[in-house]
């Protein structure tokens, strides 16, 4: 029996992503048709709940508005994440090579999460101003704990029997990382970059919230300030969009990286 091509394997692998899509989308549009029919006939003002369609239309013929400022929160949202991604992998090391740092760090980390964003968000901008850098930082501080834990629990989950080969063969601390520890966690690592990246954007609507001069938050402060629940509603269903594409592409970039995977999902 000759195996499939990979054009074969492609169309298999989209007709599967679509069977299983459908009864999300299904859901959805049962919801919306819902919304509708109740906005339509039971006579509440726009004001209060737009219908749907209202919501597209409003969109459309503000969608200059939105998309302008849909860059601004975009910014702030990848910077912040890279700046996340970064700490998170250098504290990860740190805490891996270095036992005493992790006891040390982790505790702190911790409390990290457990100040409210409500409080800490108009701080930060008032230290260090209205730019990109206090947004930067708001986004970080939402997403860095998952991609640490995650690390971290990847690293632990390296197959002992493979460690000990290495060690056995005089290999160092570094390389048994580089070969056994870091491919290990790399499961764990993307299962919290998909956390991670669903809080970067909100982290970053929130901290426009606080203080800026552009931006989704801003957007739908001043549209809230103007009774306008569907323009509210439209910038937010720009913000979930944004949110599904860069969740979207963390999974094409986890299929490049990790290939086996998807071969290992195909079979099953």
């Amino acid at each position: 029996m000759t195996p499939p091509s990979p054009s074969e394997s492609r169309l298999a692998a989209l007709r599967t992503a679509l069977c299983r899509g459908i009864p999300a989308l299904l859901a959805g549009c049962a919801f919306l048709a819902a919304w509708e029919l109740y906005a339509d006939l039971s006579g509440i003002k726009p004001s209060i709940l737009p219908a749907p369609s209202r919501i597209v239309v409003q969109g459309w013929l503000n969608r200059e508005a939105l998309i302008s400022n849909t860059w601004p929160t975009l910014g702030a949202t990848l910077g912040g994440f890279a700046l996340s991604l970064a700490f998170a992998f250098a504290a990860s090391i740190l805490m891996d090579f270095v036992p005493f740092m992790r006891r040390a760090l982790l505790p702190i980390f911790i409390a990290s999460q457990t100040l409210p964003l409500v409080a800490i968000a108009p701080l930060v901008v008032l230290w260090f101003g209205f730019g990109l850098l206090p947004k930067i930082l708001l986004v970080a501080l939402v997403t860095f704990f998952p991609l640490l834990v995650a690390l971290l629990q990847g690293y632990e989950s390296t197959d002992r029997d493979i460690a000990e080969l290495l060690n056995s063969m005089k290999a160092s601390r570094w390389r048994i990382f580089r070969l056994a520890r870091l491919p290990s966690s790399l499961p764990y690592f993307f299962a919290g970059l998909r956390i991670s990246i669903t809080y970067a954007v909100v982290g970053a609507i929130f901290a426009e919230y606080a203080g800026a001069a552009r931006g989704l938050g801003i957007y739908i402060l001043n549209a809230k300030n103007n009774f306008r629940p569907d323009l509210v509603l439209a910038a937010v269903v720009v913000s979930a969009v944004l949110t599904l594409c860069l969740f979207g592409l963390t999974l094409m970039i986890q299929r490049l990286i990790m290939p086996w995977q998807q071969s290992g999902e195909q079979r099953r």
